[in-house]
């Protein structure tokens, strides 16, 4: 490591050091990074839910989980399903799917119903 490299690691935020944890796990993975993606493009994501939420009861059913890469979030959104066992914030997960930007009011880019793969948390590996 270069004296550059360890003098900006000194200085950097707590956050800036998980984002590069995240971006080295995703190039591990052989995924896209969510910050280079395009709409109506076919996607392989890697990363770690930050957030789980699930809309009314009385609503349709669906499941909501924010996917963050290091270069950005994702939401993905499962339809029909109210949870899904083992996806939970913290987790790491490999999505794959159409990627959507649903409108300009909603800020994350939307991938319905992807394939996943839940992968091991960074201790156990």
């Amino acid at each position: 490591m270069s004296w550059r490299e360890r003098i900006k690691h000194v200085l950097a935020s707590q956050s800036e050091l998980d984002a590069g944890q995240e971006q080295r796990e995703a190039e591990r993975q052989n995924t896209v990074p969510v910050a280079s993606c395009r709409s109506r493009e076919r996607v392989a994501i890697s990363g770690v839910v930050r957030a789980v939420t699930f809309p009314p009861v009385k609503g349709a059913p669906a499941l909501v989980a924010e996917l963050y890469d290091g270069s950005g979030s994702i939401d993905l959104i499962w339809l029909g399903r109210r949870e899904i066992p083992g996806i939970e914030p913290g987790c790491r997960l490999r999505v794959e799917g159409m990627l959507c930007r649903t409108s300009p009011d909603h800020p994350r880019p939307v991938i319905y119903n992807p394939s996943y793969r839940i992968l091991p948390t960074q201790a156990a590996s």
